[in-house]
């Protein structure tokens, strides 16, 4: 029983640290920077430089995955990862930045 509620506590608290903080993620011409937003809400799990963690290396996804199928796990989520921690926008940016990891 302690140790699910321990696993409960410990997934709660790391999909509320992927949440980021409200810090802006637009450049100064006003359009999106997918670099702030993954520094935001995507290091604590893949990692400061993308080398991976408790989530998947995305270092190099480009060379695995084109923009749309990381969009796709982006908006969905896969494994561990919970669906629509970035949305819209943000989150089409962030695919085609991550698309260009190679």
């Amino acid at each position: 029983m302690k140790k699910k509620l321990i696993g409960a506590l410990l997934g709660a608290s790391l999909v509320l640290a992927a949440c980021g903080n409200d810090e802006s993620t637009e450049t100064s011409t006003g359009q999106v920077d997918p670099e702030k937003i993954v520094n935001n809400k995507c290091t604590s799990c893949h990692g400061g430089n993308l080398e991976g963690g408790m989530g998947p290396a995305l270092n190099n996804v480009g060379e695995r995955l084109s923009k749309d199928e990381i969009l796709h796990v982006i908006e969905n989520g896969k494994g561990q990862m919970p669906k629509n921690l970035i949305k819209g926008e943000e989150a089409d940016a962030v695919a085609e930045w991550l698309s260009n990891k190679k």
